[in-house]
């Protein structure tokens, strides 16, 4: 799983204007960054930048000392992206997501929802579950597969204390296999040692 993220003088725009220029981090396997700062500063626009999602307006990010563009299948595959959005389905029920997302990306559905004390709920339809429990079946998702980039924008969105010590679970299992974690958030986060970015 292990790999560098190295982001090299990267810059954006947002409707015309600069929201960040020049910055530069490197993250390393186990690690974690918290990205701070206040509404619009680029957090979003940086995690989005960095799963491939946009292009930045200067510099470039690289995995293993190979930029990501290169190869947008290869860092898509790396990469799990939590927005704000969960994008999940109504009609389905929280057991045919994972199914879902299990095919595309391998791994254990019946786990993934067991790591996120979704077990009960696996054969209701998703339009019936509270926005707590729609953000912990996207959560869910990253556990699909084994990819080493995790980026998350405000993951603990509408979760309850119960729910953040879950996802801090997941987040040291992921950290300890030597995967990567970036996190945008205004709330403490679960992520014991993690360095922190401003914006």
């Amino acid at each position: 799983m292990a790999g560098l993220l190295d982001a090299v003088e990267l810059a954006a725009r947002r409707g015309g204007r600069v929201v960040f220029a020049g910055l530069s981090f490197l993250a390393a396997p186990g690690e974690a960054l918290l990205l701070l700062g206040p509404n619009g500063a680029g957090k979003s626009t940086l995690l989005r930048l960095l799963a491939g999602l946009l292009r930045p307006a200067a510099g470039h990010v690289a995995w293993d000392g190979e930029e990501v563009g290169a190869d947008p299948a290869a860092h898509g595959a790396r990469t799990r992206y939590l927005g704000h959005q969960d994008a999940i389905k109504p009609s389905l029920t929280p057991i045919e997501d994972l199914r879902f997302w299990s095919r595309l990306r391998g791994g254990d559905p019946a786990a993934a929802l067991d790591a996120l004390g979704l077990s009960p709920l696996a054969a209701l339809p998703c339009r019936t579950l509270s926005a707590g429990q729609r953000r912990r079946l996207a959560l869910a998702r990253l556990t699909l597969g084994d990819a080493p980039l995790w980026l998350l924008d405000e993951p603990t969105l509408g979760l309850d204390s119960a729910s953040v010590d879950r996802l801090g679970g997941l987040l040291a299992g992921h950290r300890g296999r030597g995967g990567i974690v970036l996190a945008a958030t205004h709330l403490p986060l679960p992520l014991p040692g993690a360095r922190e970015l401003r914006l």
